[in-house]
């Protein structure tokens, strides 16, 4: 049996405040924000060092996924159920409802939705990444978890 260790990194300064508007059921909510929290889990093997990674390298991918989501929209760029006009300004679109925001300001996520979960997701394709590019091998879960109001969050986890 193989032995493995896990550490997280949480809160503190894993915060971003951004807005967003999810759609329901065939339906849309209306445009509002969240001052989310961020969670990031890993789960693997001991490096040379006795660990499985150092916690101020988690903290930094972390930091600077939060940095790039602070104070934007974030949409949902892959529904099927909103009109996007991409040019230089943004124009989403739905029933009888329009937003323009500049370009800017926007994050055009490849979501169906801007759910906690589904942000979750892509923010842990993100750390994924990062952990993939700083030669990470031994880690062999990745779990992350996005708050979204205090006591109310999604939850992401993958093998790896």
């Amino acid at each position: 049996m193989e032995t493995t260790y896990r550490v997280a990194v949480e809160r503190n300064r894993l915060k971003f405040a951004a807005a967003h508007m999810a759609t329901f059921t065939g339906d849309l909510e209306p445009l509002h924000g969240h001052n989310y929290a961020l969670f990031i889990e890993v789960t693997g093997g001991l490096t040379q060092d006795s660990w499985v990674i150092d916690f101020g390298q988690l903290k930094r991918i972390g930091r600077d996924i939060c940095g790039a989501l602070d104070h934007k929209f974030l949409l949902q760029g892959a529904s099927s159920l909103l009109s996007v006009d991409r040019g230089d300004e943004v124009r989403v679109g739905f029933r009888d409802r329009s937003y323009v925001f500049p370009k800017r300001d926007v994050i055009d996520l490849p979501v169906d939705n801007t759910t906690a979960e589904r942000l979750a997701e892509w923010i842990g394709g993100q750390v994924l990444e990062a952990l993939r590019q700083a030669g990470a091998t031994n880690i062999v879960k990745l779990r992350v978890g996005l708050e979204e109001a205090p006591g109310q969050s999604g939850w992401w986890e993958s093998n790896l």
